[in-house]
């Protein structure tokens, strides 16, 4: 199983360099960076328990960039670090989208104890199970590893994110600009094919019949829709 992802979002490099030790000596794995730029990198990149999130980045406000995740449909944890530690600030950080609030200078056995609360309550308030299963399809979010007939199906970092999501929402339909919001990151949406490709590759893998799809439903000219089937219920045409 692989070790909790924390990404530590800061600009200040002996900070950043004493809570990364810190954090893999208590057993996560811990990526960092200085600015709000690079964290959309890693955030399309990769999928994180918790982020910890410092409020005066050097190319944008934390406090920006954690309501900018939030109308994305980002999910992930965000613990707010910052030497802004007035009531007002707190106040509008958790209006904002954030799960807590931590002013500098804090007791890194305090930071290690609300980041489990958090991951201790992602964990009771997930809309999925850890173990998701659809026809002879069995994903596990733990691990992140999918299973069809009990073999291992190979899914791409992307790919995982998307058929996720659409299980996060299932029943709901799911825009494609939502789509290229929450998984790939896009502040401003070019045109492109690249949802429909991925869309395809999850059919193809997961799907009995990629042509006629019992699962990942396309709704035409809006975006997709996940359907668990289950006994007597109606699949709404594609």
């Amino acid at each position: 199983m692989p070790l909790p992802a924390i990404l530590l979002i800061d600009d200040d490099d002996s900070l950043v360099a004493l809570l990364s030790d810190r954090l893999r000596r208590e057993g996560y794995a811990a990526r960092s960076c200085g600015d709000a730029a690079h964290a959309e990198q890693l955030l399309r990149d990769d999928l994180f328990d918790v982020i910890l999130l410092d409020v005066m980045l050097p190319d944008r406000s934390g406090f920006e960039f954690c309501a900018d995740l939030r109308d994305r449909g980002v999910e992930t944890p965000i613990l707010i670090l910052t030497a802004r530690g007035n009531i007002t600030d707190r106040v509008t950080g958790l209006r904002l989208g954030a799960d807590d609030y931590l002013p500098k200078p804090f007791e890194v056995q305090e930071l290690l104890a609300r980041i489990e609360v958090l991951r201790r309550r992602a964990g009771r308030t997930a809309t999925e199970s850890r173990v998701f299963e659809f026809g002879d399809v069995r994903v596990n979010f733990d691990d992140r590893s999918v299973l069809r007939s009990g073999r291992p199906v190979e899914l791409s970092r992307r790919e995982f994110q998307m058929l996720s999501h659409l299980i996060r929402n299932r029943g709901r339909v799911v825009l494609r600009d939502e789509l290229l919001r929450t998984v790939w990151g896009y502040r401003t949406l070019p045109y492109t094919r690249t949802v429909d490709v991925h869309m395809w590759q999850l059919r193809r893998k997961l799907e009995t019949d990629p042509q006629v799809p019992r699962f990942l439903r396309t709704i035409r000219g809006i975006g997709y829709l996940f359907v668990r089937r289950s006994e007597g219920e109606l699949l709404p045409t594609a």
